[in-house]
C-alpha cells in the first residue's frame, strides 16, 4: 500500500480515532471501576468487538448474569448486523481473503465509512478496506486500554462514567431522527422500555430481565410495523392497482378506453 494510501486512510477514519478514544476510555475505567484486571479491556475489545455489547456485558457480570442470557442480549443487540452484511455484499465481492476480516471488523461506524468510499484507482479494495477496519479496531482498543490502565493506577471518582455511551446513543438517536423524519422506530423503542422498567419494578418481571424484555418487544413491533406498512398486493403478486389513467374505465380489447 502506498504512503499516500494510508495517509488518506488516517484522514477517512480521524473522527473515528476522536470518537472511539473518546468512548473507549470510559469503558475501560468501567472495567477498573468493576474489579476486573487492567488487560481485561483490550481482551474484550479485541475478542468482541463491539461497543454497545462491552459496556452491557462489564454490567451484566457484575450483575451476576448467567452466561446464556449474556449471549442472548449480545445476539439481539447485534443483530442490526445481519443487514449490514447485506447491504455489503456487493462491496465486498471482490476482497477475496479480506471478506473474514470485514466481516469481523464491522462496526456501526466502520459501516457507515465503507459505504461512502472506494478505494484508489488501482488499490485493491480488500488491502484498502481492511486498513480502514483495521485503525478502527486499533483505536477502539486503545481508548479502551487507555481507560482500563488510568482506572487501575490512578483512584478517583468513576460516578457518571457508564453514562458516557447512553450520551452517544442519545446523540446519535437525535441526528438518525434528524435526518429521517421517521419518529416510529424511536417511539416503539422508548415505549418498549418503559413498558420492560414498569414490569420490573412492580415485581411482574423477573430483576434483570428489563433489556431482554424491551430488546424482544422492540424489534418483534419494529418488524410488524414495517410489514403492516408495505403495499398491498393483487392475487397475482402484482402490486395493488392505481386508478387508471383514462379514469379508471375498462379497456376493450383493443386497448381503449370501454366508453365508446
Amino acid at each position: 500500500m502506498e504512503k499516500s494510501d494510508f495517509a488518506k486512510i488516517l484522514r477517512i477514519t480521524s473522527p473515528i480515532f476522536f470518537g472511539y478514544v473518546s468512548i473507549g476510555i470510559p469503558f475501560g475505567l468501567m472495567v477498573a471501576r468493576a474489579g476486573y484486571p487492567w488487560w481485561l479491556a483490550p481482551l474484550m475489545s479485541v475478542t468482541m468487538y463491539t461497543g454497545t455489547g462491552q459496556y452491557i456485558a462489564i454490567g451484566m457480570f457484575a450483575a451476576g448474569a448467567g452466561l446464556a442470557q449474556i449471549m442472548l442480549v449480545q445476539v439481539l443487540v447485534g443483530i442490526r448486523h445481519v443487514f449490514y452484511g447485506l447491504s455489503l455484499l456487493t462491496k465486498f465481492k471482490g476482497v477475496g481473503k479480506w471478506k473474514a476480516f470485514l466481516i469481523y471488523a464491522l462496526t456501526d461506524e466502520t459501516y457507515a465509512v465503507l459505504c461512502s468510499v472506494d478505494a484508489p484507482a488501482g488499490q485493491k479494495p480488500g488491502p484498502f478496506f481492511s486498513a480502514i477496519a483495521a485503525m478502527d479496531l486499533f483505536y477502539w482498543t486503545l481508548g479502551g486500554t487507555i481507560g482500563a490502565v488510568a482506572g487501575s493506577l490512578i483512584n478517583f471518582s468513576f460516578e457518571g462514567v457508564d453514562f458516557a455511551l447512553t450520551a452517544l446513543f442519545c446523540v446519535i438517536l437525535t441526528e438518525q431522527i434528524l435526518a429521517s423524519k421517521d419518529f416510529l422506530p424511536p417511539a416503539i423503542g422508548i415505549a418498549s422500555s418503559i413498558a420492560a422498567a414498569v414490569l420490573e419494578r412492580v415485581g411482574i418481571l423477573p430483576q434483570g430481565n428489563m433489556l431482554l424484555l424491551s430488546l424482544s418487544v422492540g424489534i418483534t413491533a419494529l418488524a410488524l410495523a414495517k410489514n403492516l406498512s408495505k403495499p398491498k398486493t393483487a392475487p397475482g403478486g402484482s402490486q395493488a392497482a392505481a386508478p387508471a389513467e383514462n379514469g379508471g374505465k375498462p379497456q376493450n380489447d383493443s386497448g381503449q378506453g370501454g366508453e365508446k
